[in-house]
């Protein structure tokens, strides 16, 4: 998820799911094992944003050409978040868990080992993986090993996460790559996840399979009128963040000329404001998604533009940066509740779809921007982040759910 599509699976959850009727007790240790799951899983996939510059020029590549390993992670994890739960779904959670963090350390191995653009994708390709069945079945596993009353604060502990690695991931990865080398950064997260993994088979019970996944469910949601617009905006708005993200480094370097520790500090401004703007897009959403999407989308199309006509500004890339990270934090929210609204009945195989549409999104984005970065320029990326915001946020505004409509929606699922 990218960095982002982590918390859509999350929404309302407690609600729309089939949670059983309580469990014994709470495994507040798993919950904890999950956190660090989420916290690896994410580190591993901010890291290329922040050590683009470096990882191309080790491996005699182009940027464009080194952003494509973000676009390997998301293509595969569009594909395994739908499928991993049907593929095992005959197989112990805790099992299938496991698995996935184990394709995490060695997803992190290759990484800090990799020599050429191809060993370097191999790895991304089971970071995606890992990613996508992790954040398929994420919400549904806390809803076994905590009691319904407590699966709100069980998801706020696992989402810390996500957090704590929006913040740190990538000035530290960067912080790292230029005191060590940019292997460096993968190695520490190697080590993470090394640690989560030996966590996870501490404190995880057996959990026996339970859910029937189908591809009825899911072909059936695909034909509502409602659910495609909504993915298709997810499609536009992420896949424009994603462009203007994946390539910020090279903008900072060839276009506003910042040295490293700048680059790492802006980077941080980045996280901090994408934590406080999961909080006002939470505030925005619980009021109307439509709002809180427009918002967002928005603020980053005049983000966008602002870099593309005054990014050689040190200030103004700066505040443009922090700010875009503030803005991005209006989106999961926003879509997660979107989608909810349009599927009360099929809550679980909607957010599925939309783990699917986040990483295809982020696809889009590496590709697109990585495109115009090598044909353009730095600057073709936020270009590319500008047009596809503006095409999204216009039709959520035309299109999004209204006040009666969410009202109506809310009515369903009592």
């Amino acid at each position: 998820m990218s960095s982002s599509c982590q918390d859509c699976i999350t929404a309302d959850a407690r609600a729309f799911a089939s949670p059983p009727a309580s469990a014994p007790e709470a495994h507040w240790p798993a919950i904890a094992s999950l956190a660090l799951g989420v916290f690896g899983l994410v580190t591993a996939e901010f890291l290329p944003a922040s050590l683009l510059t470096a990882m191309a020029a080790d491996l005699g590549v182009s940027d464009g050409a080194a952003g494509q390993t973000v676009t390997a992670t998301a293509l595969v994890g569009a594909v395994a978040a739908p499928s991993i739960p049907l593929l095992t779904r005959r197989f112990d959670r805790k099992t299938v868990m496991l698995w996935l963090t184990l394709l995490l350390v060695v997803s992190n191995a290759l990484a800090a080992t990799a020599s050429s653009l191809p060993a370097l994708l191999t790895a991304r390709v089971l970071l995606g993986i890992a990613l996508g069945g992790f954040w398929s079945m994420a919400a549904a596993l806390a809803l076994r090993l905590v009691p319904d009353s407590m699966f709100a604060r069980a998801m706020s502990i696992i989402l810390t996460g996500v957090s704590v690695a929006t913040v740190c991931a990538a000035p530290i990865g960067a912080w790292m790559g230029e005191l060590w080398g940019w292997r460096s950064a993968f190695v520490a997260a190697g080590a993470v996840s090394v640690f989560t993994l030996a966590a996870q088979l501490l404190t995880m019970p057996s959990l026996p399979p339970r859910d029937h996944t189908s591809l009825r469910v899911l072909g059936e949601l695909l034909g509502r009128a409602d659910v495609r617009v909504a993915l298709l905006a997810v499609l536009l708005v992420i896949s424009g963040h994603f462009a203007g993200f994946t390539y910020i480094r090279p903008l900072m370097e060839q276009v506003t000329h910042l040295s490293v520790g700048a680059i790492s500090a802006i980077l941080l401004g980045y996280g901090i404001g994408g934590f406080f703007g999961n909080l006002a897009g939470g505030f925005i959403a619980g009021r109307s998604e439509r709002h809180a999407i427009v918002f967002g989308g928005t603020l980053i199309a005049v983000l966008a533009v602002s870099l593309l006509v005054a990014g050689s500004s040190g200030v103004v890339t700066a505040v443009a940066v922090v700010l875009w990270g503030f803005a991005f934090g209006a989106f999961p929210v926003g879509f997660q509740t979107w989608i909810v609204r349009v599927a009360p009945d099929q809550a679980e195989g909607a957010g599925g779809l939309l783990v699917a549409a986040f990483q295809i999104a982020i696809a889009s984005g590496a590709v697109g921007g990585g495109l115009l970065v090598d044909h353009l320029g730095a600057l073709g990326a936020p270009g590319f982040a500008a047009a596809a915001l503006t095409l999204g946020t216009l039709l959520t505004l035309r299109y999004g759910p209204r006040p009666a409509r969410a009202v109506q929606g809310e009515d369903h699922v009592r």
